[in-house]
């Protein structure tokens, strides 16, 4: 088994389909993310070369470690497409997850926690075909009648994996409802590597409330980064001091507008996120009606700009 890296700080960017872009993922990192995920990408789209796939997986400099998380149910594409990755990242994680129907109606996502014998092949055959760390993310199971984290826990420990990221929820609950934090801690207790917990952590309080009580090692920020990458800092500040500040969210989007122009990401994608940074604000619903219908990156600064004047 390869060690998972030791990282600087406990509060870790979560994979988001359609959010967890280049640069989303350095600006977390730049605000103290103490570890960054890819947006999941299909192991088969890799392997066949795909465009999208591939604009996927780029990084950035000051991404260190980067984990990039791939899904599928073909275990010969999830090796080669992993040995594709493996020069590019510190950590390949394998998506036990995603809830979304049409991920687990081809076997992959949280389809997979039907078949942990599967698991327990992929892990093992991935830990003997690259050198990087091998981790996966689960959730508690696929509904309340079939609770098997634990049990998938250990066996992904005896296949190899170097950690374990637990969704408190089922397939079945989508994101719905609450994060069951009991069954992470039971995850943490039943084995030895590191267990990330993962669900409902908006806000330090609850960032600090979860990790003491689950004893987890790391915690997935996912939702609670939407619009407010910033929240890495204020994690790291009040773990450190109890207190914390907060940040313009318009100057935090125009920073990520920067970084995506960087990174050459689409106008649809920073039009995506400009929506996620307005939500709270006062006047935010008005004004992600318009910038719904920008139609170009100077419009959008245009609206940004009028809007902090008011």
């Amino acid at each position: 088994m390869k060690s998972f890296p030791k990282l600087q700080g406990k509060a870790i960017l979560s994979p988001m389909e359609g959010v967890t872009d280049v640069a989303f993922r350095e600006l977390c990192r730049r605000y103290g993310a103490a570890l960054t995920y890819t947006e999941f990408v299909n192991s088969t789209a890799i392997v066949r070369k795909s465009k999208k796939s591939l604009d996927k997986i780029k990084t950035s400099k000051i991404e260190k470690p980067v984990a990039v998380q791939l899904f599928g149910n073909s275990i010969k594409n999830i090796i080669e497409a992993a040995k594709f990755c493996e020069t590019k990242f510190d950590i390949i994680d394998i998506n036990c997850g995603c809830p979304a129907w049409k991920v687990i109606q081809t076997g992959a996502g949280s389809a997979m926690l039907n078949n942990p014998e599967k698991i327990k092949e992929i892990i093992s055959q991935l830990s003997d075909s690259v050198k990087i760390p091998i981790t996966l993310k689960i959730r508690k199971g696929m509904n309340e009648e079939n609770i098997n984290a634990v049990e998938i826990a250990k066996i992904a420990e005896k296949s190899g994996a170097s950690a374990i990221a637990v969704h408190g929820r089922t397939q079945k609950q989508g994101y719905s409802g609450k994060a069951d934090w009991e069954i992470i801690k039971k995850v943490k207790q039943a084995v030895k590597i590191p267990v990330i917990g993962n669900g409902d952590v908006f806000t330090p309080e609850d960032f600090k409330k979860r990790l003491d009580e689950s004893g987890v090692d790391y915690i997935l920020i996912a939702r609670g980064a939407l619009g407010n990458p910033y929240i890495f800092k204020q994690i790291n500040d009040y773990l450190l001091t109890g207190r914390y500040d907060s940040k313009d969210k318009i100057g935090q989007l125009n920073e990520y507008i920067e970084l995506a122009l960087k990174h050459k990401i689409l106008f649809r994608q920073i039009k995506t996120h400009a929506v996620s940074f307005t939500k709270g604000l006062q006047g935010g619903s008005e004004l992600r009606k318009e910038i719904n219908l920008t139609k170009s990156l100077d419009k959008l600064k245009a609206l940004l700009t009028s809007f902090r004047k008011i």
